[in-house]
């Protein structure tokens, strides 16, 4: 991949490679770029799932600037103790958002997580990091309880989106609330499985996403300046 910028619209797009490694991933932003959404994809995705990049488009549409990257390398991605890896995950996620938060330092936007399945776990294990920037995340069908010890520490406001249908995740996830201290929530979208495969389920769970980044990420953000 070579790096490169373009404009479409009202949108700035870029390809990026994340330093050291050299992740690659894709950076698009709004004229007016108050927030940006660090996706961290699931076990066995990528920048390329059409599931997450019509989750970023949404949320652009929103107004939000999206990170989309892969968390491993071409030559690592086949192996899958390195997928399951979620301290290694996390530690190319902190990376990632360094990283961001150096590229546009100028203008200073806000940092959310959107996490799904081990990805959320990352997102959470790198939220407990006493340097994180991150100012709200989403787990949408993740896996929380793999963050493990890393749960109490967390304290950006998190939500968590769970199909009805996904019932031992949505068990999992409680569980993961009952150790979190951060302000959380439990959103259940009914008749949805674990990837949101359902007519309409995936929307509504961008629909929560959006509103909660808005309220922690934007609104925050507004009440943070002296009247």
């Amino acid at each position: 991949m070579t790096p490169g910028r373009k404009q479409q619209g009202q949108y700035t797009e870029e390809l990026v490679a994340i330093p050291p490694f050299g992740l690659e991933g894709l950076l698009v932003r709004p004229t007016e770029c108050r927030a940006v959404i660090v996706f961290a994809h699931g076990s066995g995705s990528s920048r390329h799932s059409p599931r997450n990049q019509h989750v970023a488009t949404a949320l652009q549409q929103a107004g939000f600037g999206t990170l989309l990257f892969d968390l491993l390398m071409e030559s690592e991605a086949g192996n899958r103790n390195l997928v399951f890896d979620i301290e290694l995950l996390a530690e190319r996620l902190m990376l990632a958002t360094s990283w961001l938060s150096h590229r546009m330092e100028r203008v200073a936007p806000r940092i959310g997580y959107f996490g799904a399945s081990t990805g959320a776990a990352a997102a959470l294990v790198a939220a407990s990091q006493p340097d994180c920037p991150v100012g709200a995340i989403v787990s949408r069908g993740g896996r929380p309880d793999l963050a493990g010890a890393a749960l109490p520490l967390v304290t950006a406001p998190t939500l968590l989106i769970v199909g009805s249908l996904d019932r031992e995740v949505l068990g999992l996830n409680r569980q993961a609330m009952a150790h979190m201290h951060c302000t959380t929530k439990l959103q259940i979208v009914q008749g949805a499985t674990h990837l949101f495969e359902e007519p309409g389920t995936l929307d509504q769970a961008i629909g929560h996403a959006s509103t909660w980044f808005s309220h922690h990420l934007l609104q925050s953000e507004a009440a943070d300046v002296p009247g």
